[in-house]
């Protein structure tokens, strides 16, 4: 992985699940990592046990659904480390119900942290990285981008728009590299944001069978962001082995 050694990393939805461990992965391999979400106190522990193993992290507290909040965020990582190699735009929301329940606040947050949070963060990085003449964002979808699921309408919708803002952000930019990350069932805090009761008893169900560690995508993550820049891993799906 020397092509991450050195590179410096922004990545929103840090303080758990599969942001923190990509952190947590991309620092030991030499990385220099940005980390932000809205709760700081973890944040700050995240980066001090970081930089207590020998690595580089510094954090900057964001809310997604704000657009000055995330070009402070990306600004911030890049006057810490002085430049900007990768955003990961992996904050999300998954509260699951069926359309008929009318959670329309929750649909309305969906959207907000969902699709316009990855379109805020690909407007900060944009203008840094067209200035440098490289750069590559990640972008956290899921395969409920592939798969239309009752209770998942909203949702699903949200990764599908992910999928189209990647796809065409790649196709506009020859000097950036565009992935999208695909996790099936991960551990993570998605499933605590579900307040459909027969929804979140569905869920934990699933749960219980099939899930991967969060560890696996941040893996993946790697995986992409280590390539040679003349290489750009466009998607990865990552699943439970034995996942429908």
């Amino acid at each position: 992985m020397s092509n991450i050694e050195g590179k410096v990393v922004a990545i929103t939805g840090a303080s758990s699940g599969i942001g923190e461990a990509t952190a947590r992965h991309l620092a030991e391999l030499g990385a220099k990592v940005m980390i932000g979400a809205r709760r700081t106190e973890r944040l700050e522990t995240i980066a001090r046990e970081i930089e207590d193993k020998g690595g580089r992290a510094a954090f900057h507290p964001v809310d997604v659904t704000k657009r000055e909040e995330v070009e402070a965020f990306v600004q911030a990582a890049e006057r810490e480390f002085g430049q900007l190699d990768v955003v990961f735009n992996n904050a999300g929301l998954m509260p699951l119900s069926p359309l008929e329940a009318l959670k329309v606040d929750e649909w309305d947050r969906m959207i907000d942290v969902n699709i316009k949070g990855v379109l805020y963060g690909i407007a900060a990085a944009l203008p840094i990285m067209k200035r440098q003449g490289f750069g590559h964002i990640v972008n956290t979808s899921s395969i409920a981008a592939h798969h239309v699921l009752p209770t998942g309408a909203v949702y699903c919708a949200t990764k599908y728009a992910v999928n189209a803002l990647s796809e065409g952000l790649r196709q506009e930019n020859k000097d950036i590299r565009v992935t999208v990350v695909s996790p099936g069932v991960t551990e993570s805090e998605l499933a605590d944001t579900i307040t459909d009761q027969a929804t979140a008893k569905m869920i934990e169900d699933y749960r219980n069978v099939a899930i991967i560690p969060a560890e696996a995508i941040a893996h993946a993550v790697a995986y992409a962001i280590g390539q040679p820049a003349s290489v750009d891993v466009n998607e990865i799906i990552v699943r439970p082995t034995g996942a429908q």
